[in-house]
């Protein structure tokens, strides 16, 4: 017998067989979020300015990259004062970037990768060419557009409330010749405040809301929410009427869109910034800012006391809540959550030179922060995607891009993604003179050696690394979604603490220091347990009643997993981890069930002597695709399976192909063919050999109980087989086919 298979399986489908599910409302939770702007990303017209087009045909870069959502900064129509933040149509793609049938393109491209898609809603505010805003600047006082935007006949009111951007504005009222009033801004006078105290305006929100979750987008980032009211005597931020709407938002949100997600921008300290989740009745994630200046003040100090301060004073949120945390807020390392002296001393840490100041923060990369020191990048992003929230990566910061600190306002950071070396960084095919901004030509980031090209070109490059400690992370849900637990020890130059969630337990330690460093942590709770580097898969010492001795080189961390035991083989009849689906078996194959299920693979193989990789240290294991072997009513009625009933699992058997790959050494591809076995079925399998399960499945609604076993000595398997080779069969999987010929 042969087998042929058309239509394969690409090297870039290897990850696995994912679809974005509707199916688990908590998905932000484990997501690692991708940032960038539409404009910056790529250009498929050749006018010099990203588009849908573009962005969709580098969705496979990205889905390579290991992130599992999209975060788009404004797309919508708009004059482009404010990089789009500045919107005249929240229900129109900005003729740039392509049209309504483009997004859709992108957006059911991105689904099919199992990238979720997050967009922006700039609710505090519009562009002052916005509809409404002319309607309302040419109406009376009193008449129903007027109402839409907060007007007055003197800039006296709301003294209390700062400025923010004050380094272009020197007053949050500007003057209108056309109303004869002054309107409300918080942020540019081009930028008019909505009047939220208007009940039509909440209507309005809504709509523009549901339009784009009725199209499918999985998340809403809501920019400046604490800005929506104003009252006298108060900083017009964090009202209690804010809060009011936005548990009005959330219901309306959670009964028509239950599986979608609210994040908030509330640049605030910890505890204001918590009351945006109310009591996980307002947003679901809430951007943690008070933490990304202090990680960098940890490393410049090299003292971790910034971190654990901010954190300690970081509020307990609601289970089904999440901080986004990131190593700069898109634009620039935000220096509005610190103090004064905190601000000059990151002034002078990381600022010198004046011109990448731009009003409270500083308008850098990643790189050229930290001076293009590969080992500081490296800690900051381990600590990035092991410290609780969701994590995000700003566009090009995995190719350590650089940036151009002449250029306008936070321009210096929204230049075009460096594809290759070739003109205009392979971004364009346009003439250089058109492009939105001009590319990195600054010598030490130059797009000819700073670009994705050359960094898959070279194994490790700090592109590969980064897939490499994303793919890492998605392992472990205690990363997301466990709790913390900071060690403390003798050694300040030391960060160190626990993530522990369910059953598992890792332990993140980082030396902060540029020099190498020692350490001994308390670990005699865990006494008996072996530290498991998790890159490496390598055992460290087992841990005893004395303090834990470790040594790390300078700026170096470890991800360990504390285990039980060694590496002994499990028993053939060890206990199978449990995982629970909702609705047909097959979703075990979907989204959070198959990372499950893949978790699970290792354990399965390594019980198993015809695994020829048993005693070679797995680093993951991926479903590549799922053939259904037992669909084909041409031949399997025809079958008189002997031995004990087999019938009723055929409608249920499934190949998997399963890619394993190794700490070292090349991967490996298996076939496990298996079936879902129930009742009786599963207790002769598994009495006949205890070794077959792999994983139990339980169905959300309590009327099912499976486990997935393997069928390689069952005679009926092999019998449907045999019959799809003599009827000359396409097995049909999820991402190609297999002929079977005799």
């Amino acid at each position: 017998m042969t087998t042929s298979v058309s239509g394969g399986v690409p090297e870039q489908q290897a990850t696995g067989l994912r679809t974005v599910s509707a199916r688990d409302p908590l998905w932000f939770k484990d997501a690692i979020i991708y940032q960038l702007h539409v404009r910056a990303f790529c250009d498929a017209n050749g006018d010099g300015i990203g588009d849908f087009q573009g962005l969709t045909g580098k969705l496979d870069y990205i889905q390579d990259l290991g992130v599992t959502a999209i975060w788009l900064q404004p797309f919508f129509s708009s004059p482009l004062r404010d990089d789009g933040y500045d919107i005249s149509d929240y229900t129109r793609v900005h003729a740039s970037y392509g049209g309504m049938r483009d997004f859709e393109t992108f957006l059911r491209e991105a689904h099919r990768r199992d990238l979720r898609v997050i967009t922006e809603m700039v609710m505090n505010h519009t562009s002052d060419e916005h509809e409404w805003f002319q309607k309302s600047r040419r109406a009376k006082p009193g008449e129903r557009w007027r109402d839409f935007y907060v007007w007055s006949d003197t800039e006296e009111r709301y003294r209390q409330a700062r400025v923010i951007f004050q380094d272009f504005e020197t007053s949050n009222w500007t003057w209108d010749h056309e109303a004869q009033a002054y309107f409300w801004h918080r942020f540019y006078h081009h930028q008019p405040d909505l009047n939220f105290d208007n009940p039509e305006v909440h209507d309005a929100m809504l709509s523009a809301i549901d339009f784009w979750l009725a199209m499918g987008v999985d998340g809403i980032r809501l920019d400046a929410v604490p800005y929506l009211y104003e009252r006298e005597g108060t900083n017009c931020e964090n009202l209690p009427e804010t809060h009011d709407f936005l548990k009005k938002l959330r219901r309306h949100i959670d009964q028509k869109y239950p599986d979608r997600m609210l994040l908030a921008e509330a640049n605030q300290w910890p505890e204001d910034a918590a009351a945006y989740f109310g009591e996980g009745d307002e947003c679901h994630m809430n951007f943690h800012f008070p933490l990304m200046p202090r990680l960098f003040m940890a490393i410049e100090r090299e003292d971790r006391f910034p971190i654990l301060d901010i954190l300690e004073q970081t509020p307990h949120i609601p289970d089904n809540c999440q901080w986004g945390i990131f190593l700069r807020n898109h634009d620039e390392l935000t220096l509005e959550m610190v103090t004064d002296e905190e601000r000059d001393y990151m002034y002078r840490a990381y600022a010198e030179d004046p011109q990448a100041r731009v009003n409270l923060g500083i308008r850098r990369r990643l790189a050229p922060l930290l001076r293009d020191d590969r080992r500081k990048m490296e800690l900051m992003n381990a600590l990035l995607l092991s410290l609780p929230g969701t994590p995000i990566v700003y566009y090009g910061d995995e190719i350590h891009m650089g940036d151009n600190i002449y250029l306008g306002d936070r321009d210096s950071v929204r230049t075009p993604m460096q594809w290759n070396d070739d003109r205009n960084a392979g971004f364009s095919r346009a003439n250089p003179q058109q492009l939105y901004l001009p590319v990195i030509i600054d010598p030490p980031f130059h797009f000819a050696s700073r670009n994705v090209q050359v960094e898959q070109s070279r194994p490790h490059s700090f592109l590969w690394w980064t897939r490499r400690i994303i793919a890492l992370r998605k392992q472990h849900q205690a990363m997301g979604r466990g709790t913390i637990e900071f060690l403390k020890p003798g050694n300040a130059k030391v960060l160190a603490y626990l993530r522990q969630h369910e059953s598992e337990t890792l332990l993140v330690v980082a030396n902060l220091s540029r020099y190498a460093q020692c350490s001994e942590l308390d670990l005699s709770r865990f006494r008996g347990q072996t530290p498991v580097e998790l890159f490496g898969q390598t055992p460290f010492p087992p841990i005893g009643e004395l303090p834990y001795f470790l040594t790390l080189g300078p700026y170096s961390f470890y991800w360990f997993q504390l285990k039980w035991g060694g590496e002994e083989t499990e028993p053939q009849d060890a206990d199978l981890p449990v995982c629970t689906v909702e609705g047909d078996w097959d979703n075990l194959f979907d989204d959070q069930a198959l990372d499950q299920l893949e978790a699970a693979v290792p354990a399965y193989l390594k019980r198993h002597r015809w695994f020829a990789g048993r005693h070679r240290t797995i680093r993951q294991t991926r479903v590549v695709d799922v053939l259904s072997v037992g669909e084909a009513p041409e031949f399997a009625g025809q079958l008189q399976p002997s031995g004990r009933p087999f019938a009723d699992a055929m409608a249920v058997t499934r190949l998997l192909i399963v890619r394993v790959e190794f700490v070292e050494g090349d991967p490996e591809t298996c076939l496990l063919p298996t079936l879902f076995a129930q009742s009786d079925q599963e207790k002769n399998i598994l009495a006949d050999r205890p070794g077959a399960g792999i994983i139990s499945v339980v169905r959300s609604d309590g009327n099912g109980f499976a486990t997935l076993c393997d069928t390689t000595l069952e005679s009926g398997f092999w019998m449907l087989l045999f019959g799809a080779v003599n009827q000359r069969c396409l097995i049909q999987g999820v991402n190609g086919q297999v002929h079977a010929l005799p």
